[in-house]
């Protein structure tokens, strides 16, 4: 292979990157990278080659090429190469290369042996749908859904999913911005199904304390009236959002918990003041 077969070769790599084919992109940096491997342009190289991959979804090959790239980048300094890897790791579930990837961007995470576990704070995430609900984020990467989702999207209350670490909009609440990210797959599903109720109630605060008694439970509750729907590019830009979204009189509210227990928690709920609140008995699942 001559200089100028590498060349051609580079050239090709970066035309498919920029026409973002990013199976021809990956496979030809990953070619000439491989055969240079002590080149000075070799750690942006693994780099983009993983990157490729990860837009593919290839995480197998993103995992594999990424700990080439992490290896060759500086520890401690927000390296991308560290967490790409550490995205990838999560996926492939190999937890003590995720930890050290996260350490080697320079963030803190709890040691163990197994899966990352912690408390990263809530975040906006957009799910593969499109639909923008919030997560507590359990490491960097990965987010346990905190919202009921709508039951047309297919999605639920509780699962787990993996985010990319590239914000794509903002949302804003009492005055303070959080980044939306973008869902990258699904990780852990939810057992809990979605349903919908029809409820009577007297003031928001009986709204509150409905979501707050299912919330006791384990389950969740949200009135319809909370959903926002929004075009795209709205989505992806600066959004203001109002936390006090709950209304009195007859509305429906999505709820996510074991079809049998929906009666009891609804009767429950009733019970702390039946002059106050009531539910029609219809449950649309």
């Amino acid at each position: 292979m001559t200089r100028a077969d590498d060349r051609e070769l580079l050239k090709a790599a970066y035309e498919a990157w920029d026409a973002e084919d990013w199976a021809v992109a990956g496979e030809r940096l990953e070619r000439l990278v491989r055969r240079h491997a002590d080149h000075r342009r070799a750690p942006v190289w693994w780099y983009d080659a993983a990157l490729a991959h990860k837009f593919l979804g290839n995480w197998a090959k993103a995992y594999e090429l990424g700990r080439e790239a992490a290896a060759r980048a500086e520890r401690g300094t927000q390296d991308p190469a560290f967490w790409n890897l550490g995205i990838a790791a999560t996926i492939m579930e190999d937890w003590a290369t995720a930890r050290d990837a996260w350490q080697g961007f320079g963030l803190s995470v709890p040691d163990g042996d197994g899966e990352i576990e912690a408390d990263f704070g809530a975040t906006p995430v957009r799910l593969e749908c499109g639909e923008v609900v919030w997560a507590r984020r359990l490491c960097p990467a990965r987010a346990r859904v905190l919202n009921v989702p709508t039951p047309e999207s297919g999605r639920r209350f509780g699962e787990v999913v993996v985010h990319d670490g590239a914000p794509n909009g903002e949302r804003t609440v009492n005055g303070q911005t959080f980044p939306v990210f973008d869902e990258l797959l699904l990780f852990r599903a939810s057992d809990l199904p979605t349903a919908t109720v029809e409820v009577v109630a007297a003031a928001p605060e009986d709204i509150q304390a409905l979501a707050a008694l299912f919330d006791q439970h384990g389950y969740g509750a949200e009135p319809a009236s909370g959903v926002r729907m929004i075009c795209s590019c709205c989505s992806e830009g600066s959004v203001r959002q109002n936390t006090d979204h709950q209304v009195a009189g007859g509305q429906r509210m999505h709820v996510a918990a074991p079809a049998d227990r929906i009666a009891g928690l609804l009767d429950a709920w009733c019970a702390g003041a039946p002059e106050r609140r009531s539910w029609t008995g219809r449950v649309h699942g």
